[in-house]
């Protein structure tokens, strides 16, 4: 297997392993329309990157983790509804990525690989930083489960029992931001909340507790991986926009199929 197939292979299979348990909150959760904002955000990461020449997925990361306190900060404040917030956060942040980038001199910078992912160009250090942010994320995961699951099913309940909602709701949407930056590269800025959502709502299909929602968004995601860079290297298509095609086909495949619905 050439190494360039092999490091897409294994940063695809990285992201969508961590992509899985994640996505499952923002499906219960309904927040992705918060990914999407986050999402949006990582264009000026790149630009800021850019303009002080630091590394990109450093960059990138700052920038979404700084977004996401941002609107935890302001959605306290109730200035506006939440869904107004994040439309105007969503389209302003990638509209000021895209102004800046115009701007720097000298620097031409491949739009279209950050807007929809260019999973055949990942090098060895983009998997040091999927496996290692990867990693720190799925060890928070698995220390907040339980806060993080009584904050979804009953925020008032949770904060009763005496779990610091605020906090958990705040390292969640910070969890959500790593994820992002770190899977721009797989499916790009425009396609990332498909990777998160689409899985976990196929495995919703199948699960019987929320654990195994997480295990099996995780794996149907791996499956997603694997069949579009296939359909990438075998029909030339972008690789992408195929894992996320060929997401949809297993939400359509199980959702078309007389499955009891158990979670």
């Amino acid at each position: 297997m050439a190494d360039f197939l092999l490091f897409a292979l294994l940063g695809g299979i990285g992201v969508a392993l961590v992509a899985g348990p994640l996505g499952s909150f923002v499906v219960w959760r309904r927040m992705a329309y918060f990914g999407d904002t986050l999402a949006h955000s990582a264009l000026l990461g790149i630009a800021v990157g850019v303009l002080f020449d630091i590394n990109f997925n450093l960059a990138v990361v700052s920038c979404c983790v700084i977004l996401a306190l941002i609107l935890v900060s302001l959605q306290r404040q109730k200035i506006v509804a939440t869904d107004t917030l994040l439309g105007i956060m969503a389209h302003s942040s990638l509209s000021l990525g895209l102004v800046a980038v115009a701007l720097l001199d000298d620097v031409r910078v491949d739009l279209m690989e950050y807007l929809f992912g260019d999973l055949l160009a990942i090098t060895p250090d983009d998997l040091l930083w999927i496996y290692g942010g990867g990693g720190i994320v799925m060890l928070l995961i698995w220390r907040l489960w339980n806060p993080l699951l009584a904050v979804t099913i009953n925020e008032e309940l949770a904060q009763v029992e005496g779990v610091p909602v605020t906090r958990i709701r705040l390292a969640l949407m910070l969890l959500i931001g790593v994820v992002i930056a770190i899977a721009m590269k797989v499916v790009g800025i425009l396609l990332i909340t498909s990777l998160l959502i689409i899985p976990a709502a196929s495995a919703r299909r199948l699960a019987n507790s929320p654990e195994q929602m997480a295990v099996i968004a995780s794996l149907l995601g791996v499956v997603s991986v694997c069949l579009g860079l296939y359909a990438s290297w075998n029909f030339d298509t972008p690789a992408g926009p195929s894992v996320v095609v060929a997401a949809l086909a297993q939400f359509l495949l199980l959702y078309s199929l007389p499955l009891r619905r158990t979670a």
